[in-house]
């Protein structure tokens, strides 16, 4: 058969190009996006294994709650801090923010063992107790952030010491609110003032990336609209801007705590990503892969009507990184694959807002009938209940006075546009709340869910003045002292 000058050409040339690049070692170069010889401009570098090569690893892990109902909280960050140093970070890199009242509790079945999971082992022991009650503060936090050890008041005094090299890891776990985290100490943190310290420590120049986890209700609120792309960090939080976190492994849930715990274990976006870190080889895994799994088990199997949408805000490119590189690696998952997408069943899960409920109610259910320690409980219950119609019904009537009977309840709930920030004004925010709270008591835990409504009064333009008037009004006759957020949530 004759062939063609042209192809003889192209063979020829074909088997010169092979002879080439068997003399370069066989590296060839790669000539499509699919092919994975060599990265294109968007894509991230493959790091060195070699630590020394990779600066520190630092973590911070915040729990912002206390009381025995929020028993989760405390167990989440305990069990982050477990991954945490199998994955061998350093017990010196690590900053443990936690109030400390659950693992000594009287209430707690297990004296001095904290448990993540219905069948885990004690995530408590050996965690460093850095910053525990009174100095879980929202100003510790940021002081340590910047490694600014003559702000921080109280405590280890451990900060994030870090250099231009390093990389961190910040996971916090906690009850929030559109805009706010909370705090077991006030005030809680809002999101302008942590993107001003996210801000200043990308100024300062004293680390490389950093990635974010965020537990909390409306937790995609503290970085909707406001998150630059250009600090070097990556943010996953475990609802959008405008819906519930989960808590889970809840008593009487299936899988539910065992039948001694009368409160849940975990928040389900917590142990969705922990539990993937420990059953997968990180030097393998992604960040994305993790978030796409975690963001599919929160949705509770494409259902959402008890589940969130898990978010992502900041540097997107990172997210193409291992998660070694933040979480560590543990030698005994050498051999485990990396993520392979598959998702667990289903799990049940409780209203992060009402988890406080199910505890007291658990507590009244197990007490002896018209015993004082029932009759107690049920009068927390009432008292709860009653507080948090207050909230709701002077809430309601501050639209009302501010903006009338029909356009108050509708102006107070609106929704901004996806990526448009909560408020155009944040010290305003924080002003209408401590108007608020002065007149109609604290918010506590569940009225962060008011949040929006303040947000929306001050996009509104109302004057301090006219809320000043419109929160007197509305709980003339309260007694803001009969319920204060240290009494959140029964104790002993």
């Amino acid at each position: 058969m004759d062939v063609p000058n042209n192809s003889i050409f192209f063979f020829l040339h074909v088997i010169f190009l092979s002879v080439l690049l068997s003399s370069l070692g066989g590296q060839a170069t790669r000539s499509s996006r699919f092919d994975p010889g060599i990265l294109m401009p968007t894509e991230k570098q493959p790091e060195a294994a070699d630590d020394d090569e990779i600066g520190t690893r630092w973590a911070v892990l915040v729990a912002g709650s206390n009381g025995y109902g929020n028993y989760r909280h405390q167990a989440d960050v305990c069990h982050a801090y477990q991954l945490l140093r199998k994955g061998g970070l350093k017990e010196e890199n690590i900053v443990v923010f936690m109030y400390d009242d659950i693992a000594k509790n009287e209430l707690n079945p297990r004296p001095g063992v904290i448990i993540n999971h219905p069948q885990g082992e004690d995530v408590y022991h050996g965690v460093p107790k850095d910053y525990t009650g009174q100095h879980v503060t929202a100003h510790n936090l940021y002081a340590v952030l910047l490694g600014n050890k003559t702000a921080v008041k109280g405590g280890s005094g451990k900060v994030v010491d870090s250099k231009p090299n390093d990389r961190i890891f910040l996971y916090y776990s906690d009850h929030g609110g559109p805009g706010v985290l909370g705090m077991p100490n006030m005030p809680y943190l809002y999101a302008m003032d942590f993107l001003e310290v996210l801000k200043k420590k990308h100024a300062s120049k004293s680390y490389r990336e950093m990635v974010i986890y965020v537990e909390a209700c409306e937790s995609g609120s503290i970085f909707e609209g406001i998150m630059p792309e250009d600090l070097s960090i990556y943010v996953t939080t475990a609802s959008n801007a405008q819906e519930n976190s989960w808590g889970t492994y809840c008593p009487g849930e299936d899988p539910g705590a065992p039948p001694e715990f009368t409160t849940c274990l975990g928040d389900l976006y917590s142990v969705a990503w922990m539990e993937d870190s420990e059953t997968h080889n990180l030097k393998k895994e992604t960040i994305k892969d993790q978030y796409k799994t975690v963001k599919a088990r929160a949705l509770r199997a494409n259902t959402y009507h008890e589940g969130s949408h898990v978010m992502e805000y900041g540097n997107r490119s990172i997210k193409g990184e291992k998660l070694y590189l933040y979480q560590g690696f543990d030698p005994a998952t050498v051999n485990l694959p990396p993520n392979n997408g598959l998702i667990d069943k289903p799990m049940e899960v409780v209203n992060q807002r009402d988890a406080e409920l199910i505890f007291l109610w658990q507590m009244y259910k197990r007490s002896e009938d018209k015993s004082e320690k029932k009759t107690e409980i049920l009068n927390q219950i009432k008292e709860t209940m009653r507080h948090r119609n207050h909230l709701d019904g002077s809430m309601e009537l501050i639209g009302t006075l501010l903006f009338g009977p029909r356009k108050g309840s509708s102006i107070l709930h609106s929704v901004r546009e996806p990526g448009l920030p909560l408020v155009d004004d944040w010290k305003c925010l924080k002003s209408m709340v401590r108007l608020f709270e002065t007149h109609c008591g604290s918010l506590t835990q569940y009225g962060m869910k008011h949040m929006r409504a303040f947000a929306n009064i001050c996009n509104y333009g109302i004057s301090e003045a006219s809320m000043e008037e419109a929160s007197s009004a509305a709980c003339s006759g309260h007694d803001v002292g009969q319920w204060h957020p240290s009494v959140q949530g029964y104790s002993a």
